[in-house]
């Protein structure tokens, strides 16, 4: 090479080389930095950018995808911070997140948000198969139904002393005796136990704890610190453990026998799925209402699992179980023991703007292919339903035009359905015209402008929604499918 190309060659080096630095890998600082997560109230706030870090950062994230506007989300966040300070409090390894999902369409389509809030549980960075939260939405709860994932969901005894420590720390102990711990019942009794939430869960091999307890065979007992103290259910030896089977016999015999009725028993009693309650209605005030008690629970073990007994004390905030029996205090002491009632078809259901459904013509009309049906199922006692009311009937005489869309209400306290159960009051449910039987959950705020934008939108409320929902966060006492839950008392 002529030397004197020399010279031009080392400048051209110089050149591609900044600052005359040589080139090769950049060192970690060099790095672009990732994006960083923000924080608010200890809740990390992801977008479509950072969802991807955050799941590759934290192997158990909850996230709760959210509406600005929507009032049970507003309701939410104070607990849902709450449960992340105890959930760091008590070194659980979960992390919780929120979405802001009308201003990142994209996840919400990803995940099929249809409704606010909506929380999804993802495990080691698993984007497609995340979990749909079906826990609590109080503080306490939430960080128990994700420590029951994260942490084993039952407690493993070894021996008498820690079996019978388990057993007086709590109200409600559930321990399933099994000889095998590999055996397939195993697994059955561990998934109830991660969403019993009320109970306290402990399992065993050990003959020692089989010969104390008095079994000799594979057997799930309920210990408890009222009535029998203990309820035994063994294990089918050919048929295995059945989940509903085990569900049903420990939601009905954690329950008193004698159940005096107020907000926190009310959603057990709906839960039990017995369908006859006997009500005793009394003035707890009065000595001589306190001694019909003695008698009345005397009674009831008879008729475990096929009859509640249920207390209504008069003197205490009961005013809406009293209106729907048409009582008065002054008629305590009494008895009720409600049926089922099966309203018929009223001959002018169809006559005014709302039309009236029943659950005798509930499936002719919801399900017509031909018509887009909205129907508001309330309870006559419901103060959520009756503040929303002028709504519905402004809603109907808005589209009593419109040929293709019904405007309905349905008093779900006297009107059994087979299609499905309504849980809350009020509740919305939109059945688009088509086949396929379509139904679409309105989770939105309950005001004319909303409603109709969902009507106009065909069964959805457009993201940029600025319309405040009402102020109560969360449904009424929940009901089901059976005689006590239409009573909703």
């Amino acid at each position: 090479m002529s030397h004197q190309l020399l010279p031009v060659l080392l400048l051209l080096l110089r050149a591609s080389c900044p600052w005359g630095q040589e080139q090769g890998p950049k060192s970690p600082s060099e790095e672009p930095p990732e994006e960083e997560i923000p924080k608010e109230d200890g809740i990390l706030v992801l977008s479509r950018h950072t969802l991807g870090l955050a799941l590759r950062e934290h192997p158990a994230l909850l996230v709760e995808f959210y509406a600005p506007w929507c009032g049970h989300c507003k309701a939410l966040a104070p607990e849902y911070s709450k449960a992340a300070a105890l959930l760091a409090a008590e070194s659980t390894a979960v992390t919780l997140s929120k979405v802001d999902g009308p201003a990142q369409p994209e996840l919400a389509e990803e995940f099929g948000v249809t409704e606010y809030p909506t929380l999804k549980f993802f495990r080691n960075g698993n984007r497609t198969h995340p979990e749909e939260y079906t826990g609590p939405r109080e503080a306490e709860g939430i960080a128990e139904w994700l420590g029951r994932r994260v942490g084993p969901s039952a407690m493993r005894l070894e021996d008498e002393a820690a079996a019978q420590a388990l057993i007086d720390g709590r109200d409600l102990v559930v321990i399933g005796f099994f000889q095998d711990l590999q055996d397939e019942d195993v697994a059955t009794f561990l998934a109830l136990a991660r969403d019993a939430l009320d109970m306290t869960f402990g399992l065993t091999d050990r003959p020692r704890l089989f010969e104390q307890f008095g079994l000799t065979k594979d057997t799930v007992v309920l210990f408890k610190k009222f009535d029998e103290g203990r309820a035994d259910f063994p294990v089918d030896e050919e048929l295995g453990l059945d989940l509903g089977d085990l569900s049903r016999f420990l939601v009905t015999h954690s329950m008193h026998l004698v159940t005096e009725f107020n907000s926190q028993t009310s959603p057990k009693i709906f839960a039990a799925r017995i369908l006859n309650h006997l009500l005793l209605f009394v003035n707890q005030t009065l000595a001589a209402h306190r001694e019909l008690l003695a008698g009345f629970g005397e009674a009831a073990p008879h008729f475990r699992g096929q009859v509640l007994f249920v207390v209504v004390d008069v003197a205490a905030d009961n005013e809406h179980v009293l209106q729907y029996f048409g009582l008065k205090a002054e008629a305590a002491p009494t008895l009720r023991f409600p049926y089922l009632l099966s309203q018929e078809v009223p001959p002018d259901w169809d006559q005014r703007p709302v039309k009236t459904l029943v659950g005798k013509n509930f499936e002719q009309v919801a399900f017509d292919e031909t018509k887009n049906v909205f129907v508001k199922f309330y309870a006559p006692w419901c103060t959520h339903c009756k503040e929303m009311a002028p709504a519905w009937e402004a809603l109907a005489e808005k589209y009593r035009d419109h040929e293709d869309i019904i405007i309905a209400q349905l008093d779900a306290t006297a009107n059994e359905l087979d299609a499905f159960a309504v849980h809350s009051f009020p509740t919305l449910k939109y059945f688009p015209a088509g086949p396929g039987r379509k139904v679409i959950e309105y989770k939105s705020a309950r005001d004319l402008e909303t409603l109709s934008k969902f009507l106009d939108n065909g069964g959805a409320v457009p993201t940029e929604e600025p319309t405040e929902e009402p102020a109560a966060p969360f449904p009424e006492p929940r009901a089901n499918s059976t005689v006590g839950s239409k009573e909703e008392l």
